[in-house]
Parts: structure tokens; sequence; C-alpha cells
């Protein structure tokens, strides 16, 4: 992710309506009302007709006759795209900037009482609750032991963390050898390192599993994979080749760094 948040679709309006649009398309296609999406917009229809009709031009849409409208692969991607880069936005403003309005749980690493001050603090991919001064300090809404979960209110500041690093290793698909072409050396090597380890397609499961790991994700690897490393940890993921360069680019829009390891026997 850039530097500077605000990218096009969030510094122009027409950039954010056509985002919109290819969104109602994509929900209502083929048979698509333009007349309703200007009303859910609030723009003219003549306007919805402008867009669509710019939107097939750009090969985003796919017209099949009158009024049968479909979102092309290239459009799904401009919107993945997109998609992705207001989620890290909308995790940076939840996570660095608004902190008052919301109760947030914490491990309390010490006995605490309501109206506590507290300094909040991330380790090892967990939030927890202290005593001792930090960058983000808040007040404790309950009382809790040591271990236990607390409420914190009325945070204030950063939470100090440094976001974990993607360790990414390809796994060959069935029809080029799948599992049985990892070397198990290689994989134990990196895994050793790794707090989190996920695998993403059945022969990068079989892959960790033949080594005698479990995979810590699976289903939802790849999301789960990126608010891991948000959170601070070393994550280690094996990938199918066909899924993997999807799964770099979004790593790259995410804006984590990662590193590409090949895990094939020589």
């Amino acid at each position: 992710m850039p530097d500077d948040p605000l990218t096009n679709i969030l510094r122009s309006k027409r950039e954010t309506t056509r985002f919109q649009v290819l969104v109602e398309v994509a929900e209502h296609q083929p048979s698509i009302r333009q007349q309703e999406i200007a009303e859910k917009l609030g723009v003219t229809p003549q306007a919805i007709s402008e867009y669509v009709r710019d939107l097939a031009e750009e090969g985003y849409i796919s017209a099949e006759g009158r009024g049968r409208y479909y979102v092309t692969h290239k459009g799904v991607e401009w919107v993945l795209n997109n998609a992705e880069i207001l989620e890290s936005y909308a995790r940076h403003v939840r996570r660095d900037i608004i902190h008052q309005v919301v109760t947030w749980a914490a491990i309390a690493d010490a006995d605490l009482k309501a109206g506590d001050s507290v300094g909040v603090y991330m380790k090892s991919g967990w939030l927890y609750a202290g005593k001792r001064p930090q960058t983000a300090m808040g007040m404790v809404t309950a009382d809790a032991s040591a271990g236990m979960d607390v409420g914190v209110a009325r945070l204030a500041g950063i939470i100090e963390h440094t976001e974990g690093k993607v360790d990414v290793a390809k796994v060959p698909r069935i029809e080029r050898g799948g599992s049985k072409m990892v070397s198990m050396e290689k994989f134990l090597s990196l895994a050793k390192n790794a707090d989190i380890i996920a695998a993403v397609g059945l022969e990068a499961y079989l892959a960790c599993k033949n080594s005698g790991i479990k995979p810590d994700m699976f289903f939802g690897a790849r999301e789960g994979t990126v608010e891991a490393a948000f959170h601070g940890m070393r994550c280690l993921i094996l990938v199918v080749d066909e899924e993997f360069t999807d799964f770099l680019k979004r790593l790259e829009t995410a804006g984590l760094s990662y590193t590409i390891h090949e895990l094939v026997t020589e």
C-alpha cells in the first residue's frame, strides 16, 4: 500500500462512482436497471448510462444484448484491487487513528481494577494491558485478574508494534508433481522460525502434514496470514503455484514485506 492511503479511488469522486457502479453491476448482473442504480447512488440515469458505457469501452463490463451486462475478469480484478485498498485504509483508521470510540479487549498482564490507568501494548500478536506506561494508554472498565481478558476504554495514542514478515513458498500443482516434490528438509528449516504456518491448496496442506506439521491455517489462509503479519507474527505460507502470483499481489497491496522461497527438490 502506498505511504499515502488516499489513492486515486479516494481522491476522485468519479473513480469512487465508477467503483460503485461496477459493484452494482456485479451484484445484479446480467439484467441491471440503470434507474435503480442511479437512485441508489444519487446521480442521474444519464450519468449511470455514461459510466456503464465508459466501463464497457475500457473492458471492465461486457454488454450482451439490450440491458444485459456482465463484469469481466478485468473488471473483477479492478474491483478487488480497489476493495483491498479501501480495506487497508479502513484498517489504518481503526488501528492508528480512532481509539476512543470503542472498548478494546486485551489480556491483563497484572491484577487490574476498574478505573485503573493502563498502558496497552502488543506482544506475540496479542494485545496486553498493564500498569507500566506505554505509547497507548487507556482506562480499565472492570476488575480483571492477571491472564484474564479485560476491557480498555478511552484508548489514546498509538499501539507500538512491528509488523511481521511473511515467508512465501511455492508448491507445485499435482500435474507438476504436487507435495512429493517438496523438500522436507527445506520446509522444516523454514518452519522452525515461523510463528504461524499456513497452506493454500491441497498439495500445500499435504506437504505440511507429510512433514509432521499441521498448518495453523488452511481455510481462509490468505487473509489469515495477512492479519497475523499485521499483528507482528512471522508467517510461513505454502501456496500452490497457480495461486502464487495473486497472493504476492495481495501482500504488496497490504504493504507487507515478504521473502520468496523455493521448496522443490532439485
